[in-house]
């Protein structure tokens, strides 16, 4: 603990200097738990990174608040885009901050403001502050580890079973992570059944304005979606060897850091590709690409698109989640490298495409080209990751960890 709290201290000094360029002192104090006006009585701490893990889990969320009418819930997440997500949902009881940094005096003082009883968290957000000062039981939904986070966890066998051995309940996205949990101490009472959240996602019915609709017919359109430094240059050229043979397809881009707008209209210029670009309010009707270097509207992409390449898979990024497309009923097209996903993409084995190169993706490209085949294989996507998470038995088992009963204090 005493590395983590100078490492922690460093990362915090970094966290609040983006923190005040981002929001200004409100921000800052929310990030160091202070801001906003507490609720009267106890809150169950709920916490999530950004929007892919907070949509996952909200069906859970939901249940828990309606099996507890008597919980209030303070949520918390670490990105702009999440918190908008969250307040997006307007969920009575519930009361949505910016995540304090893992600093002991802040978590200390966050639990101390919003009396805390319990703190949910989910996937990889495991805090050593938050777990050790947390009064009551510390859940874990989804939960990830990664071979190389377990890893490093194992050089800190002593940190790394005092942590584990905190933890109320686990319920592991897959079983490699709940193998290597158990590895580094979490006791056998506290292992859940393996549940990956993601498979719960319920596709948002986004408004697709006018001109998005106009331009873009769903069987003539593919989306290059959350792509990396090194993907775009293949997505740029497979995209023009397609259209040689297919003069109407069109290609949605959209770099997983939407700040990389500049250098990815760049790339498509070079290569005498016209570009639009959704942060300017370009009108997409003309241009070869369609730049979305924005934050937040990826159920809009996925409605648009017929025909969907997971980013993340051809650079050594472990891949970006084949979930979300999946539930839009998207025909799935995906590089080598998986890992960060690996039991879902083993289930669309023989559905998604796998590729490796600009050539191979424009020949998926041309074999998806048919609707009645991009159908098919969206179809044969969703249902290959349809949710098999017992939402009632994670509920349940949350709910008998709780505190019965919370009084206003």
């Amino acid at each position: 603990m005493f590395v983590y709290r100078i490492l922690v201290s460093l990362l915090a000094i970094v966290a609040l200097a983006s923190a005040l360029r981002r929001g200004g002192p409100p921000l800052v104090r929310a990030r160091l738990a202070g801001g906003g006006v507490p609720e009267p009585g106890p809150h169950l701490w709920w916490h999530g990174a950004s929007n892919g893990e907070l949509a996952s889990a909200r069906p859970v969320l939901e249940a828990v608040l309606r099996a507890r009418p008597d919980l209030r819930v303070v949520l918390t997440a670490n990105t702009a885009t999440g918190l908008a997500l969250a307040r997006g949902w307007a969920l009575d009881r519930v009361t949505v901050r910016p995540a304090p940094l893992d600093l002991g005096w802040v978590t200390r003082r966050f639990i101390r403001r919003w009396d805390i009883i319990a703190h949910v968290t989910l996937e990889s957000e495991l805090w050593p502050h938050r777990i050790r000062a947390c009064p009551g039981p510390v859940i874990v939904l989804g939960a990830r580890m990664t071979a190389r986070t377990a890893r490093g966890w194992a050089r800190l066998p002593r940190l790394a079973a005092e942590l584990t051995g905190r933890l109320s309940f686990v319920s592991a996205q897959d079983q490699g992570s709940a193998d290597r949990l158990a590895a580094l101490g979490l006791p056998h009472a506290a292992r859940g059944p393996v549940a990956d959240l993601k498979a719960l996602y319920t596709p948002p019915r986004p408004d697709i304005p006018a001109d998005l609709a106009q331009a873009f017919a769903r069987e003539t359109t593919w989306l290059a979606a959350s792509t990396h430094e090194g993907e775009e240059e293949i997505v740029l050229d497979a995209h023009a060897a397609a259209r040689a043979a297919d003069p109407a397809l069109r290609l949605i881009l959209a770099p997983r850091h939407a700040r990389r707008g500049d250098a990815v209209a760049a790339l498509a210029q070079r290569r005498c590709l016209t570009v639009a670009r959704r942060s300017r309010n370009e009108a997409p009707r003309d241009a070869d690409i369609y730049l979305a270097d924005t934050m937040g509207e990826m159920p809009l992409w996925y409605a648009l698109a017929g025909r969907v390449f997971v980013g993340g898979t051809l650079v050594a990024r472990g891949g970006h989640t084949p979930y979300e497309p999946a539930a839009f009923g998207a025909a799935l097209l995906h590089g080598p490298d998986v890992a960060n996903h690996a039991a879902p993409f083993a289930r669309l084995e023989g559905i998604a495409l796998p590729v490796r190169d600009a050539s191979k993706l424009a020949q998926g490209l041309a074999a998806l080209a048919p609707p009645e085949r991009q159908r098919d294989a969206g179809a044969r996507a969703k249902a290959a990751l349809r949710a098999e998470t017992d939402v009632d038995g994670l509920v349940q088992e949350i709910v008998t960890r709780l505190p019965q009963h919370v009084e206003e204090t």
